[in-house]
């Protein structure tokens, strides 16, 4: 079965921590636009500019800064 390569409403996505294995951040996707996730954690709805790596759609939930997670398409939870 082929992974989506763009983030689906509704579908929860997970990617760990860089820093710690045993470490994983999940977070599902509420709303979307062209250029723009919003996405459901823990600490509530936030909205992350849309990138392309590698003909994924990509985003950093918790922003960007040294050794932060990055959340790919192609990391949806098997459910």
């Amino acid at each position: 079965m082929t992974r989506p390569t763009t983030f689906q409403i509704g579908k929860t996505y997970a990617t760990r921590s860089l820093c710690d294995y045993d470490c994983t951040f999940s977070f599902q996707v509420v709303r979307r636009t062209e250029k723009m996730i919003t996405i459901r954690s823990h600490r509530g709805d936030v909205s992350r500019k849309v990138r392309l790596i590698d003909g994924v759609e990509s985003i950093d939930p918790l922003g960007r800064f040294s050794m932060s997670p990055v959340l790919s398409a192609d990391d949806l939870v098997d459910a």
